[in-house]
């Protein structure tokens, strides 16, 4: 793994591999009171090399020193975006200004959705439907819709080279402390933080039909990925499909995720400025 340097609140972004042509760049973002949620991207080595979301806007020069340690950014050919949210997007328009040749893989929505604050020149954009295939060098990518999502954007993809499902926010989970491999999370906690997870990231998920809903997670399950990269979880081995399907499948109902109230923030302000004794 390679460290980098804490930005000012003392949150890295790290370096490690998922597979030979496969780079995870991670930092774990802290929710006080909650846990630790991992924030991830992914750079796929190939003859046309490709990035997978571009970090948090807050941990920006963390993640350029990171992504540098793993790849010349100029190299890069391709971006997927999955989607527009704060914690995908930070290094987007940087990378764009430094590889005039990168192009950006979206949805219409993702494009019309940053066209709202910061557009993207529409002549490096590459458009893609949930169902779709791009050919990105030696590579084949299907376009996929996740069953759990927080942007209507979201658009995850399936790698047929690797065997890999690259799942965005789906099956991301809140932990207390956040190994290199799914694989090595208690069952509990591994439940406990997905479910969490989704009840915050999805809110929609207690209205949502639940025989729909099943049928949308046995899409995935038919998938049988070798490896699970979210964005919000450790790398996840495929053998732990039934585990992953099971939390999503026990989010609908959950108690709804209801978050402090103003009481609650001055009680956590005043511990915070509290000296110790």
């Amino acid at each position: 793994m390679i460290a980098n340097k804490p930005n000012k609140e003392g949150i890295m972004v790290d370096s490690y591999k998922a597979a030979p042509d496969i780079e995870v760049l991670t930092s774990n973002f802290p929710i006080p009171g909650y846990g630790l949620v991992p924030i991830n991207a992914f750079v796929i080595k190939d003859s046309e090399p490709l990035l997978v979301d571009t970090g948090a806007a807050v941990q920006s020069g963390e993640f350029m020193s990171a992504l540098r340690s793993v790849i010349d950014p100029t190299d890069l050919k391709w971006l997927w975006l999955t989607h527009t949210d704060f914690d995908h997007i930070g290094c987007l328009h940087q990378l764009l200004a430094e590889n005039p040749k990168l192009r950006v893989i979206t949805t219409f929505l993702g494009a019309g959705i940053m066209g709202l604050s910061d557009p993207l020149p529409l002549d490096r954009v590459y458009l893609v439907n949930p169902g779709e295939t791009i050919t990105v060098g030696n590579r084949t990518l299907t376009a996929v819709k996740p069953p759990v999502f927080d942007n209507p954007s979201t658009t995850g993809f399936y790698d047929h080279k690797s065997e890999a499902f690259f799942s965005s926010d789906c099956f991301g989970a809140l932990l207390s402390a956040v190994p290199q491999n799914a694989a090595d999370l208690s069952d509990k906690d591994l439940l406990d933080g997905q479910v969490f997870w989704a009840t915050v990231d999805s809110p929609w998920l207690p209205k949502v039909d639940r025989g729909a809903f099943a049928k949308e997670l046995d899409g995935i399950r038919k998938m049988a990925p070798k490896m699970v990269l979210s964005s919000h979880l450790p790398l996840a081995p495929g053998h732990m499909m039934d585990r992953l399907l099971a939390s999503l499948a026990a989010a609908p109902g959950a108690q709804p995720f209801v978050g402090p109230n103003q009481a609650a923030l001055e009680q956590m302000l005043k511990k915070m400025t509290e000296q110790p004794r």
